[in-house]
């Protein structure tokens, strides 16, 4: 539907064409203007601060802040015309990682993103070791959105809509009643339409005949397992699913049944709901587990087991109705989302930015996922420069579900952006309409949630000099 019609108000052709008008010259002596000033109309929305052309890297820097939940790197590149682009390390990730790619750019034009991106890639891998080169190709995105005066996203080829919905993480408890009286205070009620729920053996751990070989992986002399999230080698946290050899015992599945019971009882069947955080167990727990949940409907489980399983994703997926979902620690297409996609092997698949490489990388995984018949969601638990760059490629992309917004109720993450940024809007965010990511950052709250060993934005010298020979062949 046109804006005419959306606004109730009709229009005739001598109002188009006036409307049509921009910088004074019409519609129809447009036509037949000179090429000259057809291409000075064409650019009028061009930032007159920049040549685009004439655009150099002259600096990179760093801001790291705390609290939004997580550690988060902020990047700055700055240009020699004076606008500047911003990107951010995945969450907890190491700013080194960006820092290191600095001398590698300098003096290059940063509206060049595909060829920068293909320069620094090699630098990129899995997980966290993504983030460098990702927050990177954010801000390059940034820059150039700024540089030619449009959002990101026409910059990709243009949008399929508007506004990009939103999937809430959750507030979990140890007690399913509490659990889902929570979920539906704080997301349904606030106007969250698609919701995720933390679930797993970690409920059950400490339930005597709920689990088996846990006292393995547990600390010494008590019961329950380590920390999923341990960071320790040899810990339960740091072992591959097909490893730890742990089971779930129907005493257990009964458990953690109740939890997703109770939790469709309180919010009903129109919401989707996924499941995440299952644990670390194998593909026949795996199955096991999705197939008692299968009553009720879920719109997906994820990461049952780690991504590199790409057989085992397939026999789970396979063997069950639950949708399957992976992908939030994979860095690029060719590396590994490929060959899940060809083999069926999931559902659906969920790349995070800040690890896929980047926000044009993103959309390329949603573009294969969609000519192989496979959805994408957006992961994304950064602060709000990764989130509005999801919300680029997630406009861009045809095949796109939800993006999470994991600081749902978190004040330092809304903060750190200007007042008038919309985020939130019945359970959607609206498609910044501004150049580049489409928002203004609030400096001064990105210096009251800086970290105790870092500055503002402090000069990087240090790593203007590329020491290294950088070529993969000979």
């Amino acid at each position: 539907m046109d804006n005419s019609r959306r606004n109730g108000k009709g229009e005739d052709r001598r109002s188009f064409l006036k409307r049509a008008g921009l910088g004074g010259l019409g519609l129809g002596s447009m036509i037949m203007a000179p090429y000259r000033n057809q291409i000075e109309h064409a650019t009028s929305k061009v930032n007159r601060n920049s040549s685009p052309s004439e655009l150099e890297i002259t600096d990179m820097r760093i801001a790291e802040v705390d609290g939004i939940p997580f550690r988060i790197p902020i990047i700055r590149i700055d240009t020699n015309q004076g606008i500047s682009g911003y990107g951010e390390v995945r969450d907890d990730g190491d700013p080194r990682y960006a820092l290191m790619l600095k001398s590698r750019i300098l003096g290059e034009n940063p509206c060049n993103v595909e060829k920068l991106f293909k320069m620094i890639r090699q630098f990129g891998f899995h997980g966290r070791q993504g983030g460098g080169v990702a927050g990177v190709e954010t801000a390059l995105w940034d820059l150039a959105g700024k540089a030619y005066g449009v959002p990101v996203y026409q910059l990709l080829g243009g949008k399929y809509r508007d506004k990009v919905r939103l999937y809430a993480d959750t507030a979990g408890a140890d007690d399913p009643h509490v659990f889902a009286n929570r979920m539906k205070k704080t997301r349904v009620d606030k106007g969250y339409t698609a919701l995720k729920m933390d679930i797993g053996i970690g409920l059950v751990d400490d339930i005597s005949g709920a689990l088996t070989n846990t006292h393995h992986h547990a600390p010494q002399g008590e019961r329950g397992l380590q920390s999923q999230y341990s960071g320790t080698p040899g810990e339960y946290g740091q072992i591959d699913h097909p490893f730890t050899r742990i089971q779930i015992t129907e005493k257990g599945l009964d458990r953690i049944e109740e939890f997703v019971s109770v939790m469709r009882d309180t919010i009903g069947y129109e919401i989707p709901l996924g499941i995440d955080h299952t644990g670390h167990f194998d593909t026949d727990e795996a199955i096991k587990l999705a197939r008692r949940l299968e009553p009720y409907t879920l719109s997906y489980m994820e990461d049952l087991v780690a991504w590199e399983w790409v057989d085992k994703w397939k026999e789970i997926t396979t063997s069950t109705t639950t949708p399957t979902v992976t992908g939030e620690d994979i860095f690029g297409l060719e590396g590994g989302f490929k060959e899940l996609i060809d083999k069926q092997a999931v559902n659906i698949v969920h790349p995070d930015l800040g690890s896929a490489g980047g926000i044009l990388e993103s959309k390329r995984i949603g573009d294969y996922a969609e000519d192989g018949g496979i959805g994408m969601m957006l992961h994304y638990a950064g602060s709000p420069i990764g989130f509005f760059g999801s919300v680029h490629a997630a406009a861009a992309t045809q095949n796109f579900l939800w993006l999470e917004h994991h600081s749902v109720e978190n004040e330092a993450w809304y903060s750190l952006i200007s007042d008038d940024t919309v985020v939130f809007d019945e359970g959607y965010v609206p498609v910044p309409e501004k150049p580049g990511l489409g928002f203004e950052l609030n400096e001064e709250a990105i210096k009251e949630n800086l970290t105790d060993d870092s500055g503002f934005f402090e000069p990087t010298p240090e790593w203007d000099e590329r020491r290294s020979w950088d070529r993969l062949w000979s």
